[in-house]
């Protein structure tokens, strides 16, 4: 079977550039483009204060120089622990400008997560908030950490703890400039961006400082219309590749203004939303079924893009919010990015009409296919195989583990191990993860199918399907649910209206009623976790 690339099609009839040119270019050169274009546009809002193009780059220079005076060389790995905030902005780009390696840390990570990352990397310093400093503190005779920088909301301590310095001190006033450090875009890593661990083992993806340029280029090309990105509602979290990519750095490379969030409440963003009616709001499925479900959520058209990703959109959920947008000039679209790709590769196109329930078209400069998980050959439109993409968005590889490279990256592609097909436009599905898929008595099972057809339940809020061990089955399929406010419904119930709608093999076995579902920080289902809470209880159940 030959490579096709129907997507094509796609940007020919709307005039749109597939075949985009990019120069390799460090990331850095985003924010001090802007700065130069635009210094007096207000690059990021934080619970009112706003801070301008022209002073944001003044800050990372000035925070680069401090970086370098205290010893950070290039290829130095520095851990940025914090949520968004303007700090968060400023670490992030002064460390790239002096070829220092940003390693994203997550700051809910408990002591044990956040010292397997700093040694994994091999980070020499990171950069925290006071209140977390504890957590550091009870690791770093563990770990190489020479330097602990901190800062907060509440203004500095009066006595610093320990031998830490406070990261606002290091922009506060003005600093010779740092040297010029020489980057090599293609070659030189920016961020060490470590996978959610949804699917097992946390691994470090590489990305250079031409991934995450391109990555944010594609995205600024593929979202047409300036007006469209004029506003970024940032709750995703920068530590988070999505955030990062589709809401930093797209903002950076644009010009546009970042309201900064740290931390996804609906009430707030239902607030924010009203007030500032931001242009584009990147999000996950989770917040925006949270938003449907919150009473101050009144106006959906006071946002004109909303984009999801890092998870499937069920589709009840995206349909619900079409017909909120339904006549106005506002749209919804679904999207599909992971780590290794920095991340964004596939979207429904704002140029097009979209397809509910696909992760739309490759973006611009990027292949995509399905293929032979084992082989590698390529597989007729319409049929399930390892969906495998290729761009100037894919990593360089995993930091320190050669073999799970070779088996990601093979014959110039990226193996997702996500499950999908393409359809004769070009536009393509995901069917399910690999890992995630389901062998009861012989049959392969995907859970999101069975997941769709649940969110269509009108009590169902937030849904989860996984496959649970079972003597009999080897597998067997279970639903954990969490019911909308106010509403009472029985297993049976569901599996009744399951049994209507999916073949008899496919149809739940269990029903399990949550108040709520694991998640990861960014709003990810963990679907992992309750497989391993299942499998405790039948080892319990064992020794009983």
């Amino acid at each position: 079977m030959s490579f096709q690339k129907p997507y094509l099609k796609e940007y020919e009839q709307a005039g749109v550039n597939w075949d985009i040119k990019l120069e390799p270019t460090a990331l850095p050169s985003l924010l001090f483009r802007s700065s130069q274009k635009n210094p007096h546009k207000t690059a990021l809002i934080f619970y009112g204060h706003e801070v301008s193009y022209a002073q944001l780059a003044a800050c990372v220079k000035r925070a680069a120089s401090v970086f370098y005076d205290i010893g950070v060389c290039k290829g130095d790995r520095i851990a940025v622990m914090l949520p968004n905030c303007p700090d968060f902005v400023i670490a992030y780009y002064a460390i790239l400008s002096l070829g220092g390696i940003v390693v994203n840390t997550n700051p809910m990570y408990v002591e044990r997560e956040i010292e397997h990352q700093v040694n994994d990397s091999g980070s020499n310093m990171i950069i925290t908030l006071n209140d977390l400093y504890f957590r550091v503190k009870n690791i770093r005779d563990n770990t190489a950490l020479e330097k602990v920088i901190l800062t907060g909301f509440a203004g500095k301590p009066e006595t610093m703890p320990d031998d830490t310095l406070w990261f606002p001190d290091f922009y506060a006033k003005d600093r010779p400039e740092p040297p010029k450090i020489d980057i090599n875009p293609e070659e030189d890593l920016a961020v060490l961006q470590y996978t959610g661990g949804t699917t097992g083992v946390s691994k470090g993806a590489m990305l250079t400082h031409f991934n995450l340029y391109a990555n944010s280029q594609q995205t600024d090309h593929f979202f047409i219309g300036d007006e469209k990105k004029q506003l970024t509602l940032a709750v995703l979290p920068f530590f988070h590749v999505y955030g990062m990519s589709s809401c930093m750095n797209l903002a950076m490379a644009a010009g546009t203004t970042l309201i900064l969030v740290p931390r996804f409440d609906p009430a707030e963003i239902a607030k924010i939303i009203k007030d500032y009616k931001p242009t584009f709001f990147p999000g996950v499925p989770t917040m925006f079924i949270a938003l449907l479900n919150h009473p101050d959520f009144k106006d959906a058209t006071n946002v004109m893009v909303y984009n999801s990703g890092g998870a499937p959109m069920p589709v009840d959920v995206l349909l619900k919010f079409e017909k909120l947008l339904e006549g106005t000039e506002s749209e919804i679209g679904e999207g599909y990015g992971l780590s290794e790709s920095s991340p964004t590769t596939h979207c429904n196109p704002i140029f097009g009409d979209g397809k509910p329930g696909s992760i739309g078209i490759p973006f611009p400069g990027t292949d995509a296919a399905i293929v032979n998980s084992e082989s590698g050959d390529f597989l007729p439109i319409g049929e399930v195989g390892e969906l495998v993409i290729k761009g100037p968005q894919v990593m360089k590889g995993y930091w320190n583990m050669p073999e799970q490279t070779e088996k990601t990256l093979r014959n110039g592609f990226l193996f997702t191990g996500d499950m999908g097909k393409m359809d004769e436009d070009g536009y393509f599905y995901i069917v399910d993860r690999k890992k995630d898929m389901i062998i009861a008595s012989g049959y392969n099972i995907y859970p999101r199918e069975i997941e769709e057809v649940l969110f269509e339940h009108p009590k169902v809020q937030e849904v989860v399907v996984a496959g649970v061990p079972d003597t009999y089955r080897g597998e067997t399929v279970k639903a954990f649910v969490v019911l909308k406010q106010g509403e009472t419904c029985t297993g049976e119930e569901l599996i009744d209206f399951c049994k209507e709608r999916l073949a008899p093999y496919k149809v739940p076995k269990k029903v399990e009623f949550r108040d709520e579902l694991p998640k990861t920080t960014v709003g990810k289902l963990l679907r992992r976790k309750l497989i391993e809470e299942e499998k405790a209880k039948l080892e319990q159940e064992k020794k009983a």
